[in-house]
């Protein structure tokens, strides 16, 4: 996987949606579902990696992850989409390249 910052979406089992940055989105989601992630999804679980975006820094990961969170659940959902319009699988925007179910 390339190096860098992300920021990750994964979708909760009751449909929310919890928003966060790693450096490791996919080690990161499995933490989620071992329920040693974070509070918000540990009683939500399994999540499912819907979005993940790739940033050259730390600081700029984190500003959009608090961009994100700000948005409404509408405008998170077309945000999984654009991903989808975008010729990725549906279920995730991969920004390092592969498409993730």
């Amino acid at each position: 996987m390339t190096e860098g910052y992300y920021t990750y979406m994964v979708r909760c089992s009751d449909g929310t949606f919890y928003t966060g940055w790693t450096v490791d989105p996919e080690r990161r989601v499995r933490a989620h579902n071992a329920g040693w992630g974070a509070r918000y999804t540990k009683t939500r679980r399994p999540v499912r990696l819907v979005h993940v975006e790739r940033h050259a820094s730390r600081g700029e990961a984190m500003r959009r992850e608090r961009t994100i969170k700000r948005m409404t659940h509408a405008a998170k959902l077309r945000l999984v989409a654009q991903g989808s319009a975008s010729g990725q699988d549906a279920s995730c925007q991969s920004a390092y390249g592969k498409a993730r179910a």
